[in-house]
Order: C-alpha cells, then sequence, then structure tokens
C-alpha cells in the first residue's frame, strides 16, 4: 500500500450521516482516477460474482458486493469488513508481499474518498498488482510452462500444505457433507431448464454415489489421520503467479468449511484445471510431485473420485449462473459446463472400472 493511502486511513463517523450510498455510487467513484491518493492514468473495472476489483496503475482495490448466497454473506457492513479483514490474512499464508492492507471507504463534506474522515461507508482491500503474464493460467494457455516452474509450484504447496493448520472434523458429518454436495450436484445439472444432457449427468452422479458409499472408508481414513487442512479453496491456475517466491492469491476466505479440505482435494482440482487448459502434463507432474512430497498414501481411486466431483462441481457452478435473475455472459456457461462433465465422464469410467475389479456391481 502506498504511503499516501495509509495517512488516509483514519475515520470517524458523524452524528448526522448522509445516507449510504448505494453500490453503483461506489464503483463509480472508484473507477476515477482522481480517486486515488496516488498518480494513476486509467483505471480497470472488473466485475466478478462477489465483488469488484479495480486495476489502478500498480495497485489492486477491492470492493465486495453486498449480497448474501447459500455459501457466503456480504450484505451487511461488518460482514464486509470482517471478509476483507480474514481476506488480508489468509492470503498473506501464499501471496507474501501481496496483501497490503485494509482501508475504509468513507462519506465525507466532500463526498466518497479513500480513507480519512467521514462516516465509514464500505471496506477496501487494497493489494500490489502482479503481472498475468506470469500466471500459471498464461504459462499453459501459450505453452510457456517449463518444467522448473512446476517444481517450484509443487515445492511451494508442499510446504503450505505440511505447514497448513490441521482441523478436527467429525467423520459422520464429513461424509455427510459428501452426500449433500453429490445431491446438490445432481439437482442443479438436472434442471431441464438448463438444457444439460440428463443421460450423461445420471451416469456420472450413479458412479460417484456407488464410490461414496462403497468407499467411505478411504475418506474417513482422511479425516481420522488428520489430514483435513484449512487450506486455499479456489487453487485455480489464473490465481498462482510463477514469481520468485511464487504467489497463490485470492483465498477462499468468506466460507471457513469450503476451505476445510484434503489437499489432494484441492490438488485435484488444480489438475482438472491445468489440463482443461491443455496442460495436462502438467496435471501429472503436479500430482505426483505433491503425492511423493507429502507422502500420506492417498490411493489413486480417491484421487478420481476427488477430480471427477470437482469436475461435476464446476460444470454446477457454471451453469447455475443461468439461475440468477441477471447473469452475465450467458453464452459462456453451457459450453463451458458441458466441458467440465466431459472431464467428470471421463473420471467416473475409470472409477468404474475400478469398482468391477474390486467385484463391486
Amino acid at each position: 500500500m502506498s504511503a499516501a493511502l495509509k495517512e488516509k486511513t483514519v475515520s470517524i463517523t458523524p452524528r448526522d450521516a448522509a445516507p449510504v450510498p448505494p453500490l453503483a455510487a461506489k464503483v463509480a467513484f472508484l473507477r476515477r482516477p482522481e480517486a486515488y491518493a496516488f498518480a494513476v492514468k486509467e483505471i480497470v473495472a472488473r466485475e466478478t460474482h462477489m465483488s469488484w476489483v479495480f486495476l489502478a496503475g500498480e495497485r489492486v482495490i477491492k470492493l465486495k458486493k453486498p449480497v448474501r448466497f447459500p455459501y457466503l454473506d456480504f450484505s451487511t457492513l461488518a460482514r464486509r469488513e470482517a471478509a476483507c479483514r480474514a481476506e488480508l490474512t489468509l492470503n498473506r499464508r501464499l501471496a507474501p508481499g501481496v496483501y497490503d492492507a485494509v482501508v475504509p471507504l468513507v462519506q465525507g463534506s466532500g463526498g466518497l474518498a479513500i480513507g480519512g474522515q467521514g462516516e465509514i461507508v464500505d471496506w477496501l482491500v487494497s493489494m500490489r498488482r502482479l503481472d498475468e503474464s506470469r500466471t500459471l493460467e498464461h504459462a499453459l494457455l501459450t505453452r510457456q510452462l517449463s518444467a522448473s516452474q512446476v517444481e517450484h509450484l509443487v515445492a511451494t504447496l508442499i510446504a503450505f500444505y505440511n505447514r497448513a493448520e490441521r482441523l478436527p472434523v467429525c467423520p459422520a458429518a464429513h461424509l455427510r457433507d459428501w452426500r449433500r454436495s453429490l445431491a446438490f450436484n445432481r439437482a442443479v445439472l438436472l434442471d431441464a431448464r438448463l438444457g444439460l444432457p440428463a443421460g450423461l449427468i445420471r451416469a456420472i452422479d450413479r458412479v460417484q454415489s456407488r464410490f461414496l458409499e462403497r468407499n467411505a472408508a478411504l475418506i474417513l481414513d482422511r479425516v481420522r489421520g488428520r489430514h483435513i487442512v484449512n487450506g486455499h479453496g479456489d487453487l485455480r491456475p489464473e490465481h498462482i503467479f510463477l514469481t520468485d517466491p511464487i504467489r497463490i492469491i485470492d483465498c477462499l476466505e468468506f466460507n471457513a468449511r469450503l476451505r476445510a479440505v484434503d489437499p489432494f482435494d484441492e490438488i485435484a482440482f488444480l489438475c482438472l484445471e491445468c489440463e482443461r487448459l491443455g496442460g495436462g502434463f502438467a496435471a501429472d507432474a503436479i500430482r505426483r510431485g505433491i503425492a511423493k512430497g507429502l507422502r500420506d498414501g492417498l490411493s489413486h481411486a480417491l484421487f478420481l473420485f476427488y477430480r471427477c466431483h470437482r469436475a461435476t462441481l464446476r460444470a454446477r457452478l457454471a451453469i447455475a449462473h443461468l439461475l440468477e435473475d441477471h447473469p452475465r455472459t450467458p453464452e459462456k456457461w453451457p459450453a463451458l459446463a458441458r466441458t467440465y462433465l466431459q472431464f467428470a465422464a471421463r473420471d467416473a469410467a475409470s472409477l468404474r472400472r475400478l469398482i468391477r475389479r474390486r467385484g463391486d456391481r
């Protein structure tokens, strides 16, 4: 965070506060270069499902939307502040030197301002802007990923998981959560309004459900062996910067339950995304490297199940955009959901063969 921003973060709340500005007014203000205490020529604004992100020169400013979903609640000022502070703390684990501060957006006599005197009307996360051409996603798409970069990433992730907080998890509750996840995926993907291939979805779901019921011990062994950690939660190639040191941003800060994962579940997700971007060699190297580094005996069958479930989950998250009142880029989601379903079908076929070899009909 620049010195100019740091000097402007002392705020007060006046007795006769003006009406709190709506989200649109906050976004319009943060789009303006003159809103910032440091010199910036142009602001690039990006909207996500839950935030607005403003690329301002060498800085990034994030504003959380006042939204509430089943998995997050940003509906109040206090909740958004708490989420901003959690984002700062949690992301410093894997992105050293990137996340600088949480600063108030205030409304004073002269209107909105970042910091300063006035009523606090929202909270912002201030972070250093990283070069997007250094992401793992860019390296995969441009076929420029090197073996040494993969090794560096694997070493970073092994170190992270080895020092990550081990979480106490109730085995029965963990198994119930898995059943609920499969049921929720099934319900959304089979919604007739969405036009996805019902036969394929049912076939994938049958394999996943059968595997879960007949191999529950594999998952419960991970819980009892204290392999569930406070992870990243959204380990995608676009969040991984192949810098020195490697930095991984955008940890899932808003829901601790969704961060409570088996490291190999997160790695299965990362491998899936690498494959989707054409990096099958990277996915294989990451999987083998993590397995060798963690040495905790994960079975190949359970890894397949994790990856199959992640592909189904991503299909559900993609297509669920169309159930919103005003979905952004509605043309994007059906094709993406079908792509993920094809990956899920591939892994489901492998799981089916494993089940049959073991005599589970």
